[in-house]
């Protein structure tokens, strides 16, 4: 048997803010879409690795997602950790910086968190 990890999900209020937003901030492509009855999925990749992030739309959810307290995110590394910082600071996303440890995070439009570390 042979497992492997396919996609990480969120699901989203407005689909065009979101993708705008993960073009943006981490330069994330639309892959591949599926629409069906009431929802849109759209899975976004980086080009570089396998990883997907799908988002959901449910067209009629007019209501935001209860995230618990947020104690989940994804990671994403920046080659060019300064410009990433730059470019989230311009955009007015950055949620929380620990430069102790040298990482920050960013909240996209629906909440959800995104860690930002330098390549190591």
């Amino acid at each position: 048997m042979d497992i492997k990890f396919a996609h990480f999900n969120f699901n989203v209020l407005d689909l065009k803010r979101s993708m705008d937003f993960y073009d943006r901030a981490l330069g994330l492509k639309e892959v591949r879409r599926k629409e069906g009855d009431g929802f849109t999925l759209v899975y976004l990749g980086d080009g570089r690795t396998s990883f997907e992030l799908e988002l959901t739309w449910l067209h009629d959810r007019k209501k935001p997602y209860d995230l618990g307290e947020s104690e989940f995110h994804l990671a994403f590394t920046a080659d060019d950790f300064n410009a990433a910082h730059k470019l989230h600071s311009e955009m007015g996303c950055i949620c929380f910086e620990n430069e102790a440890m040298g990482i920050y995070f960013i909240e996209d439009p629906d909440g959800y968190w995104l860690e930002i570390v330098p390549v190591r």
